[in-house]
């Protein structure tokens, strides 16, 4: 590939014009004009770069496909965000997160851009100076109007072969947890750290259970309601200062200013068997502007996140029983 073909031209403008967005973006957010957490950036930014990779190609190869299109649309896509990780203006969480609504996006971008060239190729480049620009018009009107904050409950259960009383005895104080105790999931995957150990302070409403996470997190869940081999309901205490920048990126940090977990609890319950029923709630509050796809990956995560704590409750409660059995 020549470095002065369209298609060099189209890929190497689509990641200027995306490192560009991010950095223009990130330092107009304390002017109210932008921020990275908005539609204009997560969705219309990637149509700007599918666009742009498409719309300079077409200039050598009008008779690309419309599947050619959506396509190629990706490469300024892994590009950018490849770059974005290399220099640390994003992290892992951040770049997993955003991948599939950029590929997403930029594809429409592409095919939008084949179109265009194909239907109204006289003013072609004036549609391409109006899709690169509209993110930076309706970012400051989306930062300052638009507030699509939601609240919602994420559930998880599973079934436990021990006595209640057993199970709740795991749900107080969590010793350290090893690495293999954990199973391995997404989560771990794109590098949010795994809880170490919960410790609690006492017992009772009023009661602090401090949870500890690698990379130094560390947040508190005060007791709201405390009814042994019933349920332990607590509300999060989260101080984002006290996250290090390293921990979670910045976009999805707990209790930050975008993505905060309220409250939650276990509750427990009896099969018709005997076998103890494990639930885990968490309620979460979401202030991105993300509608649906935020909340698909907020269930994602604490749904993972869920399945990894009920799984270590399970192993460690029927784990004395198991060697009462097998010492029988």
């Amino acid at each position: 590939m020549q470095l002065t073909s369209p298609k060099a031209v189209g890929i190497f403008l689509g990641v200027l014009y995306g490192i560009s967005m991010r950095i223009v973006i990130e330092f107009s957010t304390a002017l109210k004009f932008g921020s990275l957490v908005t539609i204009s950036f997560m969705f219309l930014v990637p149509v700007a770069i599918g666009y742009i990779r498409v719309h300079f190609e077409y200039n050598e190869n009008p008779n690309l496909t419309y599947r050619q299109m959506i396509v190629k649309a990706w490469q300024p896509i892994f590009i950018f965000l490849l770059v974005s990780i290399v220099t640390l203006l994003e992290g892992s969480i951040c770049v997993a997160m955003a991948l599939p609504a950029f590929m997403f996006f930029a594809s429409l971008g592409g095919v939008l851009a084949g179109f265009t060239r194909r239907k109204i190729s006289q003013k072609s480049n004036a549609t391409l100076l109006s899709i690169t620009l509209l993110p930076l018009a309706l970012s400051p009107i989306e930062l300052n109007f638009l507030h699509l904050s939601k609240t919602y409950e994420v559930t998880n259960s599973i079934t436990i072969n021990a006595p209640i009383n057993i199970v709740w005895q795991q749900l107080t104080n969590v010793s350290h947890i090893e690495p293999q105790e954990i199973p391995f999931s997404l989560t771990r995957f794109i590098g949010v750290p795994r809880p170490l150990e919960a410790n609690m302070n006492a017992s009772g409403v009023g009661a602090i259970r401090t949870s500890t996470w690698q990379k130094g997190v560390v947040f508190k869940e005060i007791i709201t309601d405390w009814q042994p081999n019933k349920q332990m309901l607590y509300k999060f205490e989260i101080n984002p200062d006290l996250i290090p920048d390293n921990a979670l990126d910045k976009h999805v940090k707990l209790g930050g200013e975008y993505f905060s977990p309220l409250n939650g609890g276990y509750r427990l319950s009896e099969d018709k068997s005997g076998n103890t029923i494990l639930a885990l709630t968490t309620k979460v509050q979401d202030k991105t502007n993300f509608g649906v796809y935020s909340r698909i990956w907020g269930e994602v995560i604490f749904q993972d996140f869920h399945h990894s704590l009920l799984t270590l409750m399970k192993n460690r409660a029927e784990k004395p029983l198991a060697a009462v059995i097998s010492h029988s």
